[in-house]
């Protein structure tokens, strides 16, 4: 196929199985033999400067995809094109030579990916000093921790000239300060016009940086499209096939005192509304003295926008074989989607922890009275009770004031630009 410069990957009917052999239980009688459907008849289209994300369960595909677009395993069926340079950052071990210095993997990982002597060393020192393994430089990478080795490897990923850049789960390993630069590191590497597809667990990440999302499940590609939406079809298969919190029997918690009921008193809310939610907690086993109560609200993409704790309004509460409780909020304003509500309770430790107790819908019906685009609410995880009120700034005595002129100036922004400022 000849190269597109519309298209930077092209994935095409892409499928891959495994034989797995299951050991019989009587030693003369042969193995079974199965199929295991890593990849299902997968397809999709990126273009160039897309910053794709791709998430799903474990054992969805999603690592056996991006093994599939470097070349390190081949398709069962179907196939995949890519047109530029590809960098990949996979897994710990992936990538480098053990037996080679940290240097010399820096240029080796270049001559890889088609890049002449001179080009890597413009970006050496800002490769080096982005890792932090400056000491270890002439070291071996067999002898470097799996934090240093994958704070060098992103370096390389990141810094060196490839048009495509793979990144699997890989980012965990490292400390939080690091991750944070990494994301810092890729809203970089996607404004500059480079493809990049993401392969992640953490959500907020995928939201924050990416402008498409790609959600595989059991090996087939069941959304391509905005993140928002695939955040919500994800999360809303993951509740599908796992049990509420109300469910699990063996949830965490020394289990003295269970949430046993809980939902909210409408099936739907919108935004400005108070929200009421309704739960019960009985005593499973003998417990003395006095508890306290916190509930979180939590988004889509996992992100805890209210920790309500009954402690901070001075309540602490005893026991009792049974109890009712009313929960109630209403700022902060919550935007439009599914809200997971989470029930703790505890004394000097945790009794129980009910995560998923309920989930709470806001409609899509804006709190405001302005009619606007979508841009006008695309950021930030919550809804604000503000308002502006424009105040005038008298000239002190004795100096000309300024307000007749700046009005002409307005005036005349507003002739020029039509809609006003």
């Amino acid at each position: 196929m000849s190269s597109n410069v519309k298209t930077a990957v092209e994935v095409r009917s892409l499928s891959k199985q495994y034989s797995l052999e299951e050991q019989a239980g009587v030693w003369w009688k042969p193995a079974k033999r199965s199929v295991f459907k890593a990849l299902e008849d997968v397809s999709f289209t990126i273009a160039p400067g897309d910053v794709v994300g791709i998430i799903g369960r474990n054992g969805a595909g999603k690592s056996t995809l991006l093994k599939i677009l470097t070349r390190i395993t081949a398709p069962t069926k179907g196939g995949a094109d890519l047109y530029g340079r590809v960098g990949s950052l996979l897994e710990v071990g992936t990538g480098f030579h053990p037996e080679l210095t940290g240097r010399e993997n820096i240029f080796l990982n270049g001559a890889i990916l088609g890049m002449r002597r001179a080009e890597i060393r413009a970006e050496f020192d800002a490769i080096v000093a982005f890792s932090g393994v400056e000491r270890f430089l002439e070291t071996p990478v067999k002898r470097y921790s799996s934090g240093m080795y994958v704070r060098l490897a992103f370096a390389v990923a990141a810094h060196l000239r490839s048009e495509i850049l793979l990144i699997d789960e890989v980012l965990a390993v490292g400390d939080v300060e690091f991750q944070k630069r990494c994301i810092g590191k890729m809203r970089d590497v996607a404004r500059s016009g480079r493809t990049v597809l993401f392969v992640s667990h953490h959500l907020q990440s995928v939201a924050a940086l990416c402008n498409r999302l790609l959600v595989l499940e059991a090996g087939r590609l069941v959304h391509d499209g905005g993140v928002q939406p695939g955040v919500e079809r994800y999360i809303a298969g993951l509740h599908a096939k796992e049990p509420g919190g109300l469910a699990k029997a063996n949830r965490p918690g020394s289990g003295e005192l269970r949430v046993v009921k809980a939902s909210p008193d409408r099936e739907f809310y919108e935004c400005s509304e108070l929200k009421r939610v309704c739960f019960s907690i009985a005593q499973r086993k003998p417990f003395e003295g006095l508890f306290f109560i916190s509930v979180h609200l939590v988004d889509s993409v996992g992100t805890v926008l209210a920790q309500c704790d009954s402690r901070l309004s001075g309540q602490w509460f005893g026991s009792a074989p049974a109890l009712n409780f009313e929960f109630t909020i209403r700022t902060p304003w919550l935007k439009p989607g599914s809200y997971r509500v989470d029930i703790f309770i505890c004394a000097a430790g945790v009794l129980d922890l009910c995560e998923h107790a309920c989930l709470m819908e806001v409609l899509p019906l804006l709190p405001y009275p302005g009619a606007v685009g979508s841009e006008a609410t695309a950021n930030g995880v919550v809804f604000g009770d503000f308002a502006f009120h424009q105040i005038e700034v008298k000239s002190p005595p004795g100096e000309m004031e300024p307000l007749e002129e700046m009005s002409a100036l307005q005036v005349d922004l507003k002739t020029q630009n039509g809609n006003g400022i």
